[in-house]
């Protein structure tokens, strides 16, 4: 079925991954990103394969960014069925040294942005009774991480938001999961390995029992199922992509 899909932070990596896998599905796809140049050029690339694409240039801190994106999606796609939240933010501080508006800028990209974002598409999905959320949030939020209190923290809220509306949506035929990805190989993970914050792809390796680091096409895999009809019965989970490795 053609079901409309909005996935955030779709420019590039996890999500654009995601928005190509949800695309291969048949779904309508709307890709929101704060590089709209990148976004519209994943569109492109969707549309040149047949699927019925949309990108717009989104801040999702914004909540009338967002509601504006929601209703173009609304009226150039259709009613919004599946909302994949993949528009994060990563930076490696030491706890004394977060300032005020990095703790914030944190919180309002990775936790207050997928508030923003789910609240503004839910009414679509009550109204058809049917819906499917993934929220991807963080390894991290469940082992913890130096120099990333503030990244943590606002992941392991991802969470909790995964929970709570888990619960509350789940007799209006709406699912709410959560992805926290382990080491997956994206772009922002190769800066913070240039950077030197994180180990290199292969000393990462080494210590998953797989052998090897997880890729975007992993995420988007498990994804694609969990936005699926046959998805219906799981909700409120956390799908831990890790490889086998566990803090």
């Amino acid at each position: 079925m053609s079901r409309v899909a909005v996935v955030t932070g779709a420019a590039s990596g996890i999500g654009r991954t995601i928005a190509e896998r949800l695309a291969q599905e048949g779904r309508r796809v709307a890709l929101l990103d704060l590089d709209g140049d990148a976004a519209e050029r994943a569109a492109d690339d969707l549309r040149a394969s047949g699927t019925k694409a949309l990108a717009a240039k989104v801040d999702v801190t914004d909540r009338g960014a967002v509601d504006e994106a929601i209703d173009r999606v609304r009226n150039e796609l259709g009613p919004i069925r599946i909302v994949v939240t993949s528009a994060g933010l990563e930076e490696f501080v030491a706890f004394p040294e977060i300032s005020t508006a990095q703790w914030e800028r944190m919180l309002a990209v990775n936790l207050t942005g997928t508030f923003h974002c789910v609240q503004a598409a839910v009414p679509d999905m009550i109204a058809g009774n049917w819906g499917r959320i993934v929220m991807i949030s963080s390894s991290s939020a469940q082992s913890g991480a130096p120099r990333m209190a503030h990244y943590v923290a606002s992941k392991g809220g991802v969470v909790g938001l995964t929970k709570a509306l888990a619960v509350e949506l789940g007799p209006k035929g709406i699912t709410v999961n959560t992805i926290p990805p382990g080491a997956i190989d994206t772009p922002m993970s190769r800066r913070a390995q240039a950077t030197g914050d994180l180990p290199s792809t292969d000393t990462i390796a080494k210590m998953i029992p797989v052998r090897r680091t997880g890729t975007p096409e992993d995420i988007a895999a498990a994804c694609a199922f969990l936005c699926s009809e046959e998805a219906g019965y799981i909700t409120g989970q956390q799908i831990n992509l890790s490889g086998g490795r566990y803090i």
